[in-house]
């Protein structure tokens, strides 16, 4: 795997653990009303709060995958590929039932990255 290939995926993971550390660690903060378009009330319901906690950790363990493949596996290619193209579906998703920007802002530089890594 080519090093350009390298940094963009661990500028993904640094995405993902900004994503954790808005749902995780300041979940009621304005950045992440202002990241998710959720009301501060609606940011400080339980439910909604418990959620975004678990959502976060999910992303975070993206991250640490992520790393994992560029810095310590064997099969670097092929599990940053699995969590890259994982990633992307899930922004499919998201922009296909949601905001159609989240294709662009959760899989813009994963897409980049992807492509990368057949170079």
């Amino acid at each position: 795997m080519s090093l350009f290939a390298k940094i963009l995926i661990v500028l993904v993971a640094l995405e993902f653990c900004y994503i954790m550390y808005l749902e995780t660690f300041v979940t009621t903060s304005a950045a992440t009303s202002r990241v998710f378009k959720l009301s501060s009330a609606d940011l400080k319901a339980k439910h909604v709060n418990t959620l975004l906690k678990n959502q976060g950790i999910y992303n975070g363990l993206i991250a640490v995958g992520l790393l994992y493949s560029v810095f310590f596996a064997t099969a670097a290619m092929e599990i940053s590929r699995l969590l890259l193209i994982y990633i992307i579906l899930v922004a499919l998703y998201g922009s296909i039932t949601s905001d159609k920007k989240i294709i662009l802002t959760q899989g813009g530089l994963a897409i980049v990255a992807l492509l990368t890594t057949f170079l």
